[in-house]
C-alpha cells in the first residue's frame, strides 16, 4: 500500500511559479511510475507529467517547456516545478504512482492517488 500527500498548491499570479511536492509513505517508492495529473472544474482529469523509474520524465504538449518533474528517492518525493503560470493552468493537481506499467499517461493506468492540491492563477 502507498499513501501520497501532496503540497505546495496555492495562488499566484500569471507568470508566476510554484513547485508541487509529493510525499510517498511505504516501500520501494524507487519501483514506482510517478505521475501529475490535474483536474479543472467540469472537466475530465488530464496527464500534467509523469517520471519513470530510471528518471526519464515525459510531460503534456500544455505544459512542455514550463513545467518539470523530478523525483528524490531519499526522500521518497516526487516535485513538479511550474513556472510561467498561465490561468489555464488552474486546477486540482494530483500525484500518482503505479508499479504496473514503465511508462503512463492515462489516469487508468495509475493506482495510487493523493488527495489533490489547489492552484490557483490569477490574470
Amino acid at each position: 500500500q502507498v499513501q501520497l500527500v501532496e503540497s505546495g498548491g496555492g495562488l499566484v499570479q500569471a507568470g508566476g511559479s510554484l513547485r508541487l511536492s509529493c510525499a510517498a509513505s511505504g516501500r520501494a517508492f524507487s519501483e514506482y511510475l510517478m505521475g501529475w495529473f490535474r483536474q479543472a472544474p467540469g472537466e475530465e482529469r488530464e496527464f500534467v507529467a509523469t517520471i519513470t523509474r530510471s528518471a526519464v520524465s515525459y510531460y503534456a504538449d500544455s505544459v512542455k517547456g514550463r513545467f518539470t518533474i523530478s523525483r528524490d528517492s531519499g526522500k521518497n518525493t516526487v516535485y513538479l516545478q511550474m513556472n510561467s503560470l498561465k490561468p489555464d493552468d488552474t486546477a486540482i493537481y494530483y500525484c500518482a504512482s503505479t508499479r504496473r506499467f514503465v511508462l503512463a499517461r492515462s489516469p487508468n493506468q495509475y493506482d495510487y492517488w493523493g488527495q489533490g492540491t489547489q492552484v490557483t492563477v490569477s490574470s
